[in-house]
């Protein structure tokens, strides 16, 4: 998406050679047309795969696996990163290394929201090491329903995560894919 690639030009933050900040875009400010725009893209990508459900992880991937829950017609579902005052007694949880956070979190779906009959997408915004998507297709893997790939907004092609994930024969699309973030300077893959 030539849009995206733009916008994280203009406006990401390289702040080192492995971290971008994409605050004004993704993480703490979001586009509406822009997140609509990537909701559709992904929507057509996985379109002929039958989702039945979105799933992300709190926070920054909910705007996009909305916009996509939206073009696909299904309900989104959210990894919690704690747990909520009514105590759920039917969790489905795992505990995942955060890279961005450089802290150890949990991330909790109620069983009641992942079906054995399901086929699940999982959309996010960014993956790096992948800890937080292995974490949650974990979780999809335990509830019995079918993860048929992941959406991905910004894919670090320099580090592990989506290289991982495509090995274990996971289905990957990521609409901008960053080679290196070296010298300051934000270089495409593609």
């Amino acid at each position: 998406m030539d849009k995206l690639k733009q916008a994280i030009i203009d406006q990401g933050v390289v702040v080192s050679d492995q971290v971008l900040k994409l605050d004004a875009l993704l993480n703490h400010q979001v586009d509406p047309q822009l997140t609509m725009e990537m909701g559709r893209q992904f929507a057509d990508l996985f379109r002929s795969e039958h989702v039945t459900r979105v799933v992300t992880v709190e926070s920054s991937g909910i705007s996009i696996a909305f916009a996509t829950a939206y073009e696909l017609g299904v309900p989104l579902v959210f990894a919690r990163r704690k747990k909520s005052l009514p105590a759920e007694s039917e969790v489905l949880c795992e505990r995942v290394p955060s890279f961005t956070k450089g802290m150890v979190t949990d991330l909790l779906i109620s069983k009641e929201f992942l079906k054995e009959n399901d086929r699940i997408l999982f959309i996010d915004d960014i993956i790096a090491n992948g800890d937080a998507a292995r974490g949650l297709i974990r979780i999809v893997e335990r509830s019995g329903a079918t993860l048929i790939g992941a959406g991905i907004v910004v894919e670090k092609c320099f580090q592990p995560g989506a290289n991982a994930l495509r090995e274990s024969g996971i289905r990957l699309e990521s609409l901008a894919k960053i080679a290196s973030l070296e010298g300051g300077k934000i270089v495409f893959a593609d």
